[in-house]
């Protein structure tokens, strides 16, 4: 075993690999990709850090680079960018990638079941790796760290500010669907890394989940090896695109560098440059949006943005004093910043919205001072780094204001370039950050308990035991034993201590339940008869899945069984059938119903299923102890609910011992498992005994089970 922490960073959007980042390209491919590939290597780089993955999504796509279709791409000793598929192999925006992340979560699975280790820690970086996060976490029972970047409530108001229609946005965002996702990542995470303090209480404030307590300002880092302050060649091929846009290319900069995306607000400051001669007069106004080749090609964000841009420099007739160059290279990004600086030029951030602004310490370090909106990062940078003004995005005349103030003095730009140098060495290292971060990881250890990851009722043992050391074996073990409760694992108490002591001291061998009780009843039997947490719940006649130590629902799982279930058409066709009574409310789920037959009455179900199908119902019927039928979705029982988890965790059926003694167990019991049918079973399972692989016991109960162990040699 490695020593070390194992780090998995998620970050699903955007075009992602080691080098050559595409900044700029799309809505998705901003700062915040830079920082995952970078806060990957610098932790790697650490000693106290074995492996770092970053997880991100497998793209292969004609329309864009070929390394994105790559699985495994080292990016540095110990750290390495992981590829998973889900969804079209096609490249997406973030907004549609929704459907698919459950399928992204199953895959991540798959990958650390594959890769043999326990992650220590996993970080979700955006909504949509919050939400994976949130499931793969809880799934292995360890801590979720977060970083929102960009958070929907907030982008959303600026939006509605703006004169959106919320029906617009709606549909081109999702903001409903995001925000209910940062909403649930705010629940279920250890911790919250934001980069600033305006971040946390403005912005994370307004949610439901906000917990302060759990939240750690830690500013980004910056690669000082690449932004610097240095005189640069004439011969600069970027210096030789923008002369191709401007009549005196030795004015001072205006400098711009943004993903093409209104939220930039690009046009705001387009404007102002446009209705203002003695801005044009004393500078140049250069616009890096990414790349681009044909806008008509382009996605509607973007192509709006461009359409807008062009439209803008005709009205105000800006030609030979506006640059926006088609194409560059993150490479040539640090020069752009030099550039500006050494023609005595400005940053500015016109944004409408910033968490954070990586571009700001980036000019800042290049010894560029900076113009940027009053919102998020820009605030804190400004303050600690004293080297430029804030405005009022919203306001064009705020914006015109700070640009006047920035030329008024040779002094105070020199002052300014002076302190930025200073500011960013002091406040935003990578050194200090990765000191930091690995100092609040630490200390999710010594916390007493993880935030609740399941809205299910847990019984005082169970919570009380739920400490964030404690984890979900599934990833690790070599075997499975599942066992049905009533009249299999429970009924003779000697037997069943014999049992637990087994499992205790064969710690390869996992241990899991599969009942037709709902989950709660379950929890207060296993407590009664003094059963520890099994790693594994499958109940509610395998409708639900569970995973211990903090009982977090499968969700994948509850949607894959959903498919054509009508409860409410069951429940009103079955209503009037005679010898049919519903159970009390706490035997019925969301994906079961459960009835008492009167057998007397109705002496065979065959004309309840006769009714359903004639109904075209896509459901199926258990009938067991001859007196209970419960009615699940087509896709649910407890063997497929079994043969999900051994899928989804990556078990060979052979390396599963299943034990039932009723009739709701038979699908479990048969199949490539091993199975074993404990003595006291009922009747219905006894035209099983010359099914290969099935185990007829003469102990009853538990004895049962440890009969099957040996016989096995399980």
């Amino acid at each position: 075993m490695q020593q070390g922490l194992y780090i998995v960073l998620i970050s699903i959007h955007g075009l992602i690999r080691g080098d050559r980042l595409e900044l700029g390209r799309d809505a998705d491919t901003g700062g915040q990709t830079r920082y995952v590939v970078e806060l990957a290597r610098q932790l790697a780089a650490h000693p106290r850090v074995a492996q770092v993955d970053l997880v991100t999504r497998l793209i292969n796509d004609p329309k864009v680079s070929a390394d994105y279709a790559q699985p495994i791409e080292p990016i540095a000793d110990h750290a390495r960018i992981v590829r998973l598929p889900c969804g079209p192999r096609r490249y997406l925006r973030k907004e549609v990638l929704w459907p698919y992340l459950d399928v992204f979560a199953d895959e991540l699975l798959r990958h650390l079941r594959q890769s043999g280790r326990m992650p220590d820690v996993i970080h979700s970086h955006y909504a949509d790796a919050g939400y994976v996060g949130c499931r793969v976490a809880g799934w292995l029972g360890v801590p979720l760290v977060h970083t929102g970047h960009s958070l929907g409530r907030v982008k959303r108001q600026r939006l509605l500010d703006q004169g959106s229609k919320p029906d617009v946005i709606e549909e081109q965002f999702h903001f409903t669907t995001r925000i209910e996702a940062e909403e649930q990542t705010l629940a279920s995470a250890s911790l919250i890394i934001a980069s600033t303090h305006q971040e946390v209480e403005e912005q994370y404030s307004l949610y439901d989940h906000y917990n302060p307590e759990r939240m750690m300002v830690i500013p980004p880092g910056l690669d000082t090896e690449r932004f610097y302050p240095a005189a640069v060649s004439s011969d600069l091929p970027i210096l030789k695109e923008l002369r191709r846009f401007l009549v005196e290319p030795e004015k001072p900069f205006i400098f711009c560098l943004s993903r093409p995306v209104p939220r930039k607000n690009v046009a705001a400051l387009v404007k102002v440059y446009g209705t203002d001669p003695m801005l044009q007069e004393r500078a140049n106004l250069v616009l890096v949006l990414g790349n681009r080749t044909d806008i008509s090609k382009m996605e509607a964000s973007p192509r709006q943005v461009f359409t807008e841009l062009f439209s803008l420099v005709d009205r105000y007739d800006l030609y030979g004093k506006v640059a926006y160059p088609k194409t560059h290279t993150s490479d040539e990004v640090p020069d752009l910043y030099r550039l500006a600086a050494q023609q005595r030029g400005v940053f500015i951030n016109p944004a409408l919205t910033e968490p954070f602004g990586l571009t700001l310490i980036e000019a800042s370090a290049c010894g560029l001072p900076i113009l940027a909106t009053a919102d998020g990062g820009p605030k804190e940078i400004i303050r600690n780094c004293q080297n430029g003004l804030l405005f009022d995005a919203l306001d064009p005349e705020a914006i015109r204001t700070a640009l006047h103030q920035a030329f008024a003095s040779d002094t105070q730009w020199q002052e300014w370039s002076n302190n930025g140098l200073k500011g960013v060495q002091q406040h935003y290292s990578w050194h200090s950050h990765v000191e930091a971060y690995l100092k609040a990881i630490s200390q999710l250890a010594e916390k007493s308990v993880l935030p609740a990851l399941s809205v299910q009722r847990q019984p005082a043992p169970y919570r009380r035991n739920a400490t964030p050391t404690t984890r979900n074996r599934l990833l690790t073990l070599e075997r499975l034993l599942v066992s049905d409760i009533d009249n299999t694992l429970i009924g003779d108490r000697s037997a069943l201590e014999r049992l637990l002591e087994v499992l205790q001291h064969r710690l390869e061998l996992g241990f899991g339940v599969a009942t037709g009780r709902h989950l709660e009843i379950t929890l207060d039997v296993l407590n009664e008869w003094g059963v520890p947490l099994p790693d594994v719940l499958i109940t509610s006649v395998g409708s639900e899945i569970h995973y211990g130590p903090h009982l977090v629902p499968d969700t994948s799982w509850s949607q894959h069984i959903s498919y054509r279930w009508e409860p409410q058409r069951v429940r009103d066709i079955l209503a009037n059938v005679p010898g049919l009574t519903l159970q009390p409310k706490d035997n019925q789920r969301s994906h079961k119903i459960s009835y008492t037959v009167d057998i007397e009455v109705l002496p065979s179900i065959t004309p309840v299923l006769r009714l359903l199908r004639q109904q075209k119902l896509h459901c199926r019927s258990i009938f067991s102890h001859n007196q209970f039928l419960d009615i699940l979705p087509l896709r649910a029982s407890k063997g497929d609910a079994l043969r999900y988890l051994a899928l989804k965790w990556g078990y060979p059926l052979q390396k599963l011992l299943v034990a039932g003694d009723s009739g709701n167990d038979e699908q479990m019991l048969t199949g490539n498992t091993l199975a074993v049918v404990v003595g006291n079973h009922s009747p219905e399972l006894d035209k099983l005994r010359d099914v290969p692989q099935i185990y007829f016991a003469e102990g009853h109960y538990a004895q049962g089970i440890l009969e099957a162990i040996d016989y096995y040699g399980f």
